[in-house]
C-alpha cells in the first residue's frame, strides 16, 4: 500500500503542475466555465490531496491501522476525479492536448484504484465511536444527498431541458456537465444515503463505509470549494457565492466527522505504541 500511495501522490502532483494551473504543458478541451472548475480541482489536488496521500504512505509504512481507510478515500476521490478529467473533455470540439497526456491520466486512474482495493482489503475492525458521532455521520450524508438533487443539480437540469442557452456552463461545455450530474446523482447520492441510512440502523458494515465515504467526500468536498472560489476570483458567469459557502460548509463538516471518525484508531495506536515501549 506505502508505494502505490506514493506513486499516487506524486502521479497528482505531476498532472496538477503539467496544467494550465503551473506548467501550462497539458491543455484541456473546455470551455472557460469547466476550464476554472479544473483549475481549483487542480489546486485542491496539488495542496491538500497529494500531501494527505504521501502522509497515507507514511502511516502504511507504519502499519497504522488509519491508512487503508485514507488510501481506501483518497483512491475513491481520484477514480472521481481522473475519470471527469478523461471523459469530460470536448475532444475535437474545442482546441487542447489533453489526450496526448492519456498515458499519464490512465496511470493514476490505475493507482487510484489500486489504492481503494488494496484499502478495503486491509482494513480490520474498527474501534467503536459514540452513537451520537454515528448520528451525526449519518444525517450529514442524508443531508448532503437533499443538498445534491436539490440545492445543486435539480435547477440546472430543468435549465438545461427547458433553455439550455441560458446555462453558461451547459451550452458551452454540455460533455462534463452531463458526466457530472450522472456521477453525482447516479453515484456520490445513492453511497451517502444507503451509508447514512446504514449508520442509523446500526448496521456493522456501515461504520467502515461512513468512514471511506466521508474521507473521499471531504476530498471531494475540498475541491469543490476550491472550484467555486476560483469561478468567483475570475468572476465566472456561473460563479455562486452562496454555492461556495455551501460546500465550504460541509466541507468543514466533513473534516470534523472525519477527525472524529477517525480518533479511535490514533488513539488505539497510540496506546499499542506505549505498550510496545513498555517491553
Amino acid at each position: 500500500m506505502a508505494p502505490v500511495m506514493v506513486l499516487l501522490a506524486f502521479g497528482m502532483a505531476i498532472t496538477s503542475l503539467a496544467g494550465p494551473l503551473a506548467l501550462g504543458l497539458m491543455e484541456y478541451r473546455t470551455s472557460p466555465t469547466t476550464l476554472n472548475q479544473l483549475l481549483g480541482s487542480d489546486a485542491a489536488t496539488l495542496f491538500v490531496i497529494a500531501p494527505l496521500a504521501l502522509v497515507t504512505a507514511l502511516l502504511a509504512r507504519r502499519g497504522h491501522a488509519a491508512a487503508p481507510l485514507l488510501a481506501s478515500g483518497i483512491g475513491a476521490f481520484a477514480v472521481y476525479t481522473y475519470a471527469q478529467l478523461v471523459i469530460g473533455q470536448e475532444y475535437l470540439r474545442i482546441a487542447g492536448n489533453v489526450e496526448r497526456f492519456f498515458p499519464l491520466l490512465l496511470v493514476v486512474f490505475v493507482l487510484a484504484e489500486a489504492a481503494f482495493v488494496l484499502g478495503w482489503r486491509s482494513t480490520s475492525v474498527l474501534p467503536p465511536v459514540s452513537r451520537r458521532v454515528e448520528r451525526a455521520a449519518a444525517y450529514t450524508l442524508l443531508a448532503l444527498a437533499v443538498f445534491l438533487v436539490f440545492g445543486q443539480h435539480m435547477m440546472p437540469i430543468v435549465t438545461a431541458w427547458t433553455d439550455p442557452s441560458a446555462l453558461t456552463e451547459y451550452a458551452s461545455s454540455p460533455t462534463p456537465f452531463w458526466l457530472v450530474k450522472l456521477m453525482d446523482l447516479g453515484i456520490v447520492v445513492p453511497v451517502a444515503v444507503v451509508t447514512g441510512l446504514g449508520l442509523l440502523r446500526g448496521r456493522p458494515w456501515a461504520r467502515r463505509a461512513a468512514v471511506i465515504v466521508l474521507t473521499a467526500y471531504s476530498c471531494l468536498a475540498v475541491s469543490v470549494t476550491s472550484m467555486a472560489l476560483v469561478m468567483l476570483a475570475n468572476s465566472d458567469p456561473d460563479a455562486s457565492a452562496p454555492l461556495a459557502l455551501g460546500f465550504a460548509g460541509f466541507a468543514l463538516l466533513f473534516l470534523g466527522l472525519t477527525v472524529a471518525l477517525y480518533r479511535p484508531l490514533f488513539q488505539l495506536s497510540a496506546v499499542e505504541a506505549g505498550t510496545v515501549g513498555s517491553r
